[in-house]
């Protein structure tokens, strides 16, 4: 049979059913799931992740969605497991280059209200609002709703019929018998689609490589409890603000112990606001306004604080740094440390432990007593979905290589009969015949810089970097009407070096001047010429002082009709 594929992506057979990663598969965070069949497509997941200090002056990277934009005619929606900002931090960055309607839980889209009315989107995007098991059918989709347990409020996997067969999305799940918040996830579903068969299992990859189990939330809570209560000072407990049953958690610890919940920094706000609003979080205590948490008796004081991972816009690092305006920590004062820490930020989260170290302030974390418990699925949790579901093929997710790797293998060992190990930009073929890979489309990575959007190895960033690495220099030089210097340069450093008494300026100036003079008497009419030639003296200087090649600045000023001195 002849196959009609896509024009611009050979490979691709509009026909058939394809899963299409476009972030979250290689990586962990930055979701972006496109599923194909009958030339149209559908996207799950539209996630952030964030930049490391290899990209000054950026917090937040974006999957680039070029290739699903280009086809924004086909995109029949856009479906969101569940809130976390990996899988819908997204939307109102890329949004505008897809323009197609948004399905999602009530909590899910709530928040995701909020961060549009921040675009000044609000109102313009469509969103709608799925009931729990209410089927949706997009073009030749038609997806059902699953509820799986997760660290957050109403996260749903997708069970997606086409004509090929049906595929189940997880999102990201546990297998928690007492979630505390939210129900526990339900089996029973799973059970009768393993029942009526299911083509593909595409999957969380996260903790592929631990054993066990992830571990319930009631535990976590039970420890705190204990751990605070032998407290004598100060508590501050910092977590993921989005983590909406450890904050439900910290809410029972501040009952529980008789102290004072006082809730530090805006994201925590706005998740606990949007908790509410839902029907989530009925139990939690009057929160303590941060402007009177200094008249309470440091013992009957608990913060609940973002910054879980070192961020130095957060709550803990501004407490840490003795910055924040309101809240500040002291010797025999305890800080907890309720969260995983996230392979890359060893060094800033370590770097703010030390810093509340240094000042006499305890630090605990979870190496130090079982304080927190992940969201995602552990070995044996995962052994538990594939028993339950007995899909034909496994796709794992939402992790890096060797989660994906050691993923795919417990999937084979099951008897799952085809595992696929793919990668952003892969195009997978899930039927007709046996799962392959079949083409590949451009993915990467896009930087927020501002109010835009820039590649992270652009013009932009690699100026920044450079700067980072050499510093700059600065240079303005008055040319009279023959384009002779008239006096000495302006020359300012910028990160090249120490300069206390001016003597690198001044030798700089000095090999400006000299460079300028050489040049022929047309040369110096010509701007280009000119700063060419001064660029490279300044260069040449530094590269033979210390090695570095600054950038250099050259702003001319042409005195027309006065003669140098």
């Amino acid at each position: 049979m002849t196959q009609h594929q896509d024009p611009e992506t050979p490979g691709i057979d509009p026909a058939s059913l394809v899963f299409l990663p476009l972030g979250g598969a290689g990586e962990i965070g930055m979701n972006l799931n496109l599923y194909g069949c009958d030339g149209k497509w559908l996207m799950v997941d539209l996630g952030i992740t964030f930049a490391d200090d290899t990209m000054p002056g950026i917090d937040l990277l974006t999957p680039d969605p070029s290739w699903i934009a280009d086809r924004a005619e086909d995109l029949v929606g856009l479906v969101l497991t569940h809130a976390h900002e990996d899988h819908l931090g997204a939307v109102p960055h890329l949004w505008p280059e897809l323009e197609c309607p948004v399905y999602a839980t009530p909590f899910a889209a709530a928040l995701l209200r909020r961060k549009l009315s921040e675009f000044g989107l609000e109102g313009e995007v469509p969103i709608h609002e799925l009931r729990p098991d209410e089927a949706l059918a997009l073009g030749p989709f038609r997806i059902t709703p699953v509820g799986l347990t997760h660290s957050i409020p109403e996260m749903r996997a997708l069970s997606i019929e086409t004509r090929h067969g049906r595929v189940l999305h997880t999102g990201d799940w546990k297998l928690d018998p007492d979630p505390l918040v939210g129900p526990a996830s339900d089996l029973a579903a799973l059970e009768r689609l393993g029942d009526e068969g299911v083509l593909a299992l595409v999957c969380d990859s996260t903790n592929a490589l631990s054993p066990g189990t992830s571990g319930s939330e009631a535990d976590v809570r039970r420890h705190l409890i204990d751990l605070v209560a032998k407290q004598t000072g100060r508590v501050a407990i910092a977590t993921f603000a989005s983590n909406v049953a450890r904050v439900e958690t910290v809410g029972e610890v501040a009952k529980a112990t008789g102290r004072r919940l006082c809730i530090v920094g805006r994201s925590l706000h706005r998740i606990t606001e949007v908790s509410r609003e839902c029907g989530y979080l009925g139990g939690m205590p009057d929160l303590v306004d941060e402007r009177d948490v200094g008249y309470l008796p440091r013992e009957e004081v608990l913060l609940l604080c973002t910054g879980c991972q070192g961020e130095p816009r957060g709550a803990m690092a501004r407490i840490a740094g003795d910055t924040h305006p309101n809240i500040t920590l002291a010797p025999g004062d305890t800080t907890i440390f309720s969260s995983k820490i996230i392979p890359g930020n060893e060094r800033t989260l370590f770097a703010l432990h030390n810093l509340l170290a240094s000042r006499g302030i305890e630090v605990l974390t979870e190496k130090d007593a079982p304080i927190h418990v992940s969201g995602h699925p552990c070995r044996d949790e995962l052994a538990e979905m594939y028993r339950i579901v007995r899909p034909q093929i496994a796709v794992p997710v939402h992790g890096e290589a060797r989660h994906l790797i050691s993923h795919a293998a417990l999937a084979r060992s099951l008897g799952v009969g085809e595992a696929v190990v793919t990668r952003n930009g892969h195009a997978v073929r899930l039927s007709p015949g046996r799962p392959a890979i079949v083409a590949e489309v451009p993915a990467g990575r896009l930087a927020v810089d501002g109010e835009d959007l820039v590649l992270p190895d652009g013009p932009v960033l690699r100026t920044r970097r450079r700067l980072m690495r050499n510093g700059a220099v600065f240079v303005t030089l008055a040319l009279d009407g023959k384009g002779l210097p008239m006096g000495e340069p302006m020359i300012a450093l910028s990160g090249v070096a120490e300069d206390d008494d001016g003597a690198l300026a001044g030798e700089a100036g000095e090999a400006v001047l000299s460079a300028v003079r050489r040049l022929s008497n047309a040369d110096r009419n010509i701007d280009e010429m000119v700063e060419d030639a001064a660029r490279r003296a300044v260069r040449r200087m530094f590269r033979g002082l210390n090695g570095r090649r600054p950038i250099v600045e050259v702003h001319l000023v042409r005195m027309t009709g006065v003669k140098a001195a």
